[in-house]
Formats: structure tokens, sequence, C-alpha cells
């Protein structure tokens, strides 16, 4: 079968950045596995005790490249990694590199990013700003180019509740191509110094520097056919090609993994607000149609066209609510390493927060600790605890409340498929099953960060009902001392509130004399 979009990766060069990700190798293994490209070629950057081939080599055994040697076993014989770095002056890209990659290349797919909130702000700006505008000087040599996706996050807009699919240039302090001057001329203590003046209302250096980037393809990116991809919050794979597939602890990942442990009780977050996540396996499809669709399109396009992927305004889930059914599902898939049962209680305000945390964690923690000491075991949770903290408080400004995402452009681009490029490349996000998804969540978060074999879910289960009946005893015990303690305090007030009406109203005794 040949659809619009096979036809159109059919016999296609692709270079993909950010191929060591979560987000890139699901690209590429998509690629690879529907589509009949002749050559991918991937970014990867050298470590200090690893070179690019071991990485490569590594990179070859990951779980989700099972399925497609399965049906195609000389499939990664097409992946070709190239040594480079996007946070370097010419993406760290030899002279040879770089000529294979403009002759040959007809699709471009730019994920690679420094995800981390914390990052400081010359790094992001090398990584995220920098590198998008040396990605786009690449492409203009590029001469068999055809389309270019730019992948950045839903959230590059931030500071608005309401984001459509367009460039906001209004919300930025600080014109891009000014602020990668300063990161030029000015150094790097400087930069991180001037860094909360530059980022007015956003919340990290992450979505400062991507909503730069976006700039930078606004200004700089005349006569390239491309396109901005904004993902949401991307969780484990829905379907394709491993069911719940997930392979990191970044962000909202680890808050899941973290109550699923049984360590995790209090969570920053509104209940109440959309929990905008979406499946890694979607992205992937949605990166590679809006491929397909703005190489279609190319030249009728006076702005690069942007599309995003949140869920949909008809079908979406709350925190608690995703939190509630994570529960239940953690239920049927629990895991043996867990250390109590899990919960979760919300709250929205940050000393509450800070406050209950002592009592859900701290206390708890320092006992889970000293039990280890005892053991001659090395202590770890009132340090997890500390990263834990932080890394809600970070998440926070998307926990926190409910952004409206349009997706008419995504929306247009998924009614213009053919019935069997949606069947291949799905990413409807109005029919998505959340039980379903989130089924896929807890199971495939089992076996592939826990690392649990379905062997031990028997035991896991006998493990989770006897934590369920210790909590519902603590519960009782709790419940009891504070009853009693409540019950002494309204005894001592009441005392002493009668003696005070005996004192104001009664009259004193009369001294008695003796005549």
């Amino acid at each position: 079968m040949q659809t619009d979009i096979l036809k159109f990766y059919h016999n296609k060069t692709v270079f993909v950045t950010g191929g060591t990700g979560f987000l890139g190798k699901v690209i590429i293994e998509k690629l690879l596995r529907s589509t009949d490209v002749k050559r991918v070629y991937f970014l990867v950057r050298p470590k200090k005790n690893d070179s690019v081939q071991g990485r490569f080599e590594v990179w070859k055994n990951e779980p989700v490249f099972e399925p497609l040697l399965k049906v195609k076993p000389n499939a990664l014989q097409l992946v070709t990694p190239i040594p480079g770095d996007c946070g370097e002056l010419g993406l760290g890209l030899s002279d040879g590199d770089r000529k294979i990659l403009t002759s040959q290349v007809h699709v471009v797919i730019h994920s690679a990013a420094s995800v981390r909130f914390v990052e400081p702000l010359h790094k992001a700006l090398n990584i995220n700003t920098r590198g998008t505008s040396l990605m786009l000087q690449l492409a203009k040599e590029m001469q068999c180019l055809e389309a270019f996706v730019h992948v950045s996050t839903a959230f590059s807009n931030c500071p608005l509740d309401h984001i459509g699919e367009r460039f906001y240039p209004e919300i930025l302090t600080c014109p891009a191509a000014k602020v990668l001057e300063f990161n030029e001329t000015l150094s790097t203590e400087v930069v991180d110094n001037i860094a909360p003046a530059l980022l007015g209302k956003f919340p990290n250096t992450y979505t400062y520097t991507k909503a730069l980037a976006e700039q930078v393809i606004q200004l700089e990116a005349k006569d390239v056919p491309i396109c901005i991809f904004r993902p949401a919050i991307i969780l484990a794979n829905f379907k394709e090609p491993m069911s719940g597939w997930i392979d990191n602890l970044h962000g909202f990942v680890a808050l899941i993994y973290g109550n699923a442990l049984g360590i995790l009780r209090l969570v920053y977050a509104n209940p109440k607000a959309k929990a905008l996540i979406v499946p890694g396996d979607y992205c992937a499809n949605v990166a590679l149609a809006s491929g397909w669709h703005v190489a279609k399109n190319a030249g009728s396009n006076s702005t690069p066209p942007i599309y995003t992927l949140a869920p949909a305004k008809t079908n979406f889930i709350t925190f608690g609510e995703g939190t509630k059914m994570h529960l239940e599902y953690n239920s049927k898939f629990p895991v043996t390493k867990s250390i109590w049962y899990p919960f979760a209680h919300f709250t929205t305000c940050i000393w509450l927060f800070k406050v209950g945390s002592i009592f859900y964690h701290l206390l708890p923690g320092l006992l889970f600790d000293l039990i280890l000491w005892l053991q001659g075991k090395k202590p770890i949770l009132i340090k997890s605890y500390g990263k834990i903290h932080e890394a809600l408080r970070l998440l926070y400004p998307f926990s926190g409340k409910t952004y409206e995402m349009d997706m008419n452009n995504t929306n247009h681009m998924w009614e213009s498929m053919s019935p069997e490029d949606k069947s291949i490349f799905p990413f409807d996000m109005s029919s998505l099953d959340w039980e379903e998804y989130c089924t896929c969540i807890m199971s495939g978060m089992r076996g592939f960060l826990f690392m649990e074999s379905w062997d031990t879910l028997d035991q896991a289960k006998r493990k989770h009902f006897w934590f369920h009946q210790m909590h519902r005893f603590l519960q009782l015990v709790l419940c009891l001392i504070v009853g009693k303690l409540i019950w002494i305090s309204y005894s001592l007030i009441s005392d002493q509130y009668v003696k005070a009406i005996e004192v104001t109203l009664l009259p004193p005794k009369a001294d008695i004399q003796i005549m």
C-alpha cells in the first residue's frame, strides 16, 4: 500500500537530531518500520567516556527496536550516526559530514534540546536557540531539502493561558537576535545573572529558550520549507511499537514513578487543572505527518505553519482524574519494589505543601533511612525527597492551572489525511481512550522502568494487599490519636471557659465576721 505519506518518505534521506532521546528513538523506529526511507542520519554527541560508535551500539539494543527487527532484521543498517553537538559552533560537524548532509538530506527533524528546567541560561541558549539557528543555516545549504520539522513545546508561550498556533514575539522581553548577541559577547556568568530580567514571566530557561528558537524560525527561515511541532507533556507510547514503552524518568514520568513506588504522597498540583499529556507514538506520527504536510504545501504559506498536539477540548482528563486512574491501575500492576501503599493528596498552597511534606515525606523518610542505616545500607530517601520536592515546584507552572491549546492546524492536517494514512499514523486525540492509555502507562512503567518481570506480579499483589491493610490500620491509629488530642483540647478549653464564666458572672462570697 502506497499512501500519500508513505510515497513522500519513499527513498528519502532523513536527518534527525535528538535521536538518542525518547521522542527521537520513537521517530526513527517509526520511519524504519512504516516507511521505505533510503537512509536515516542522526546526530550523536560524543561523551567524555563514550565514543559516538559506542553510544550507537548501545542505542541499537534499545527495547523499542525489538518489534522492528522481528519484521525487518536489517533495518538498523539504514541508520548512520553523525558525530556532532547542537550546543557547539557549526553543530560540531566535520567538513566531510556536513558535505554528506547538504548533498543527500531531503527531510530534517530537529528534536534535539536541553529539557532541563534549571539549565543555566547560557547553556540553554547555545543548545535550544543558537542550535536552531545553526540548523537553519545547514538546511539552507541542503540541495535536496523538501521539509524541515522543528520540534518545540506546547509551553513555549506559557506566560499566556490561551495559546494559538501562531508566533508570540510580543511576550519576549528582548528579541532573540539581541539575546544571542548577549550570549556571544558577555561572559557566561553575566548572562546567567541577567537571566531573571530576560525571562520575564517565563518560569524556566527551557520554555524561554524554546520561545526564542521559534522567533529565530519566524525571522530566519525564509525560503525554507519548515514547520513547528508543539507537543504537550510527552508520556509513554500508547500502542506502537510497544504499548507503554518509556525510557526516562523526566518530569511527570518521575512523579508517577515515585507514587507507584509509594514514596510520593503529597502532590503540589491543582487536581482540577487539565492534564496536557500526550502519547509518545502520537507525537512521532505528528512529526512525520507534518513533514509530509509542509512539503505538500510548500510555497503556499507566508509564515511557517505550527502544529500543536494536546488533549482535545472535548476529550481530556484533569490531574485529579488522571491520578485516580493511575492509582486504580497501579493496584492491578503493582511492583515488588514499592515501600508503601500508593496514595496521593493534592494541595495548591505552597506553605501547606512545605508543612505537609514534613509529615507525608520527611518523617517517614527518616524512619526508612534509619532502618537502612541499621542494616548497613546507604540511606537514600531523604536525599531523594529533596529532588522530588524541587521537581514538584518546577512543574507547578504546568500542573497548577489549565491552559487552552488551539489545534486548528493539526486537526486540519488530520482531516486532509487519507483513511489509510490515519491508520498508519494515528494521532487523533479526540478519540483517545484515557483509561486504556493509563493502563498502558502503568504496565509499561512496571516493565520498562521498574524492570520487573511479569512472573513477580502475584508477589507484588500480595505485598500491595498487606501494605493496604497496614495503611488502613495506620489511618485508624492516627484518627484515634487526633480524635483524642481534639477531645483533650476541647476538655481543657471547656474547663477554662466555664471557670472564666464563673469568675465573671458570679458575685464574690461575702466575708463572714464573728461578732
